[in-house]
């Protein structure tokens, strides 16, 4: 029965629809059909042709038509391949020239029994769904009619005319849980690098001190801003381990600030003011003093507070662009000995000139004028 173009249409009514049984093939196409043209059609029909009309989907709740082999849908309005659901026999699909842009990957699954798919001509979207398509055309062996020329990308508008065999994604790009996964231990990975470096290198001690630091310059702005530009009151600030006092109190000292061309030393025993912070004192006497004498020795690098010192020293040796620093090698210093957080000691100490200590009496003459020449500047 050829009934093709013409404007035949089914509103889906509940009428009871009754055809002839012997009737095997059966040509619809052309016409005004939808989706309800599913709900009356012989129930032995063997070829049905459906093409040019207006059909969407085929509804799940038909009538199975279990002589049916060939079904042509071409040209209508498919969102994606039909199942076999109600056609358990069929062999032959044609879907060319509708609105699929993502195929279904399981169609072979569903319909065993079909021999050719053609579904080329439609405006395929090349993405990640559609990998599992392509897959689909290598695992059925042939059963795609038209491969590869009539499969091709539609979407996106970079890689429109694309044919679908040349369309490669990797399988991180399409795999979410995958792509997930990765992302999260790239991300512990690089946050456990950071952590591991943060604590080797003492980044929070850093961090705090230079927050110290800029709160109490701030303070200092804010509280006595006429004193800014003061002239300097010492020739240099002290710092040492509290082991090594009696080494600067019986030697250093004496020597320098005794004698022709006295020097004066800011000492924190005598020139922390009280009241004050630890922080805010080593600021302040590291400002008011021209250079920066360091005493190391093991008992230095062990104490926090020197540290602390140190640290401002450095500080300000960048941020005035001078050259303040006078280390004095009171006792040798193992490498090993030196923590991970004193990388910048470990760097002055590789990079700059300090005086040892010498341990024979007759070289201490040139060692104090080694050390007077270092500091050599006229206070008022």
């Amino acid at each position: 029965l050829d009934m093709s173009n013409n404007l035949l249409s089914h509103d889906g009514a509940a009428v009871r629809c009754q055809w002839a049984e012997s009737l095997a093939e059966l040509d619809l196409s052309s016409n005004q059909l939808t989706d309800a043209v599913f709900e009356c059609l012989p129930v032995n029909i063997a070829k049905l042709y459906l093409q040019s009309n207006q059909i969407t989907s085929v509804p799940k709740e038909m009538s199975e038509l279990q002589a049916l082999k060939e079904l042509n849908l071409a040209s209508n309005r498919l969102a994606d391949l039909p199942g076999c659901g109600g056609f358990p026999s069929l062999e032959l699909l044609n879907v060319e020239l509708n609105s699929i842009v993502t195929p279904s990957a399981d169609f072979f699954q569903s319909c065993p029994r079909v021999r050719e798919l053609q579904a080329g001509h439609n405006p395929f979207k090349c993405s990640c769904e559609l990998q599992d398509f392509v897959r689909l055309e290598r695992r059925s062996g042939g059963k795609l009619a038209g491969w590869p020329a009539a499969y091709a990308c539609e979407y996106p508008e970079g890689l429109r005319g694309t044919q679908l065999k040349d369309f490669h994604l990797t399988e991180l790009a399409c795999n979410t849980t995958l792509l997930l996964v990765t992302a999260l231990l790239l991300t512990l990975a690089l946050v456990a690098v950071v952590a591991f470096l943060c604590i080797y290198l003492d980044v929070p001690w850093y961090v705090r001190m230079t927050w110290q630091w800029t709160q109490t310059k701030r303070r200092a702005r804010h509280d006595r801003p006429q004193e800014l530009e003061a002239a300097l009151q010492f020739h240099a600030f002290v710092s040492y381990s509290e082991r090594d006092s009696l080494w600067v109190k019986n030697e250093l000292i004496p020597n320098l600030e005794r004698g022709e061309g006295c020097i004066r030393l800011c000492q924190h025993e005598r020139n922390f003011i009280p009241g004050k912070t630890i922080v805010e004192n080593i600021v302040n006497c590291i400002e008011k003093s021209y250079k920066s004498i360091f005493v190391l020795s093991p008992n230095f690098v062990q104490s926090e507070w020197c540290h602390y010192e140190l640290y401002f020293a450095h500080h300000k040796l960048f941020s005035e662009n001078s050259n303040s620093l006078i280390l004095i090698l009171l006792e040798p210093i193992a490498p090993y000995m030196i923590p991970a957080r004193y990388h910048k000691l470990k760097a002055l100490m590789a990079k700059r000139t300090y005086l040892e200590w010498p341990k024979e009496r007759g070289k201490h003459a040139l060692f104090w004028a080694n050390l007077r020449a270092a500091i050599s500047i006229n206070l008022p």
